[in-house]
């Protein structure tokens, strides 16, 4: 294989490769959140911590590196900049954060996996996906995401026994293998809802993109916005002094991790990937999370498995499967129309929808 052909490689695979690795950044963030968050730590409080670090960082790559390319800042756009924070920032994230103070990080990681059926849902509501009910591939869509909100349904009401643990952790956190899970179904809802504004922060930031074609300036606007409105609402809830206070301990390493890794250079990734190829094919990749919590929280730290959280997760991949086998030749049936005729060329994918206006 020669160069030539490598660097293809290369490029044709980088956002699936750019996607594994913001898989596996995720995957450490589920830890050492959960540790962070047994040992004290306020979940609204790391919310807006973490985006003020995350802005921080990414603001002189941003306004450097991005001056030439970068649009006025119209009222309008900052408008929708905000609301866009609200979705992907402040509103999701403190829910989706609270609800692991009562779940776990596998329940998480697997209720993720629902945000491509959830986006397909919402794309086929806003007639951004054609669905062809008289092919296979059509049916595989309408099955795969029925299959995968079943899936969270389990989830969410069945939790099940404990598996029986093979041996010892090999890692003890402070509060991980001893903190007892409760309300259980609260939790499992508040992550529902966060999933479900998930889904509608990619569809619009698509959106967005397309107006303000500035990936590193977005997400650094997302980031200093949504630490605001995060701020505004913790102030509301949380009037301690003390939860405001961390030191030189877990919280502070969890914070700086979500802060540069997860809210810095993981956002850009996916604004990217989103731009480049859609945001379900950006969701397509959580299973892979899924996996690799299970393993870190069961074996490594001694975390609860649940029978519930088995059977659902495997149940929503399943599903989340059937809908990319759908949609696989989504993009080569739309260039085959378009070559045959643009004039009655229907949009149909996800990389195609980001190029038309709204």
């Amino acid at each position: 294989m020669n160069a030539g052909m490598l660097i293809g490689n290369y490029t044709r695979f980088k956002p699936h490769i750019l996607m594994v690795l913001a898989q596996i950044g995720y995957t450490f963030m589920y830890i050492i959140t959960e540790a962070s968050f047994n040992h004290g730590m306020n979940p609204f409080v790391y919310v807006t911590y973490r985006h003020i670090v995350a802005g921080f960082v990414m603001l002189p790559f941003a306004y450097f590196l991005e001056r030439k390319i970068r649009p006025k800042l119209t009222l309008a756009l900052f408008l929708e900049i905000s609301l866009l924070s609200l979705l992907g920032v402040s509103l999701t994230l403190n829910m989706y954060f609270a609800s692991l103070k009562y779940t776990s990080p596998t329940l998480l990681s697997c209720m993720v996996n629902t945000i491509a059926s959830l986006t397909f849902i919402l794309a086929v509501i806003l007639r951004l996906e054609v669905v062809n009910i008289r092919s296979p591939r059509g049916i595989a869509k309408i099955i795969g995401t029925v299959v995968s909100l079943a899936g969270v349904m389990t989830m969410t009401l069945y939790k099940g026994p404990v598996v029986k643990k093979l041996g010892h952790a090999l890692i003890h956190i402070s509060g991980s293998t001893t903190v007892i899970h409760e309300h259980w179904l609260k939790g499992s809802l508040l992550t529902i809802a966060s999933c479900i504004t998930w889904s509608i922060w990619y569809i619009m930031q698509a959106y967005t993109l397309k107006r303000y074609p500035a990936q590193l300036s977005l997400a650094t606007w997302m980031n200093f916005v949504g630490a605001a409105q995060s701020a505004i609402f913790t102030v509301i809830v949380q009037h301690k002094r003390a939860a405001w206070t961390i030191g030189l301990n877990i919280d502070l390493w969890s914070t700086i991790y979500g802060g540069i890794v997860i809210s810095g250079i993981v956002t850009f990734i996916q604004l990217w990937c989103t731009e480049e190829k859609g945001p379900v094919f950006v969701t397509m990749f959580n299973p892979l999370s899924t996996l690799l919590v299970a393993i870190l929280a069961y074996f490594v730290l001694g975390e609860n498995l649940y029978v519930g959280s088995i059977l659902g997760g495997g149940v929503v991949i399943i599903g989340l499967y059937l809908l990319l086998w759908g949609k696989e030749d989504d993009e080569e049936q739309t260039k085959l129309k378009e070559h045959e005729d643009p004039k009655t060329n229907l949009v149909t994918s996800d990389a195609n929808y980001l190029k038309e206006e709204p």
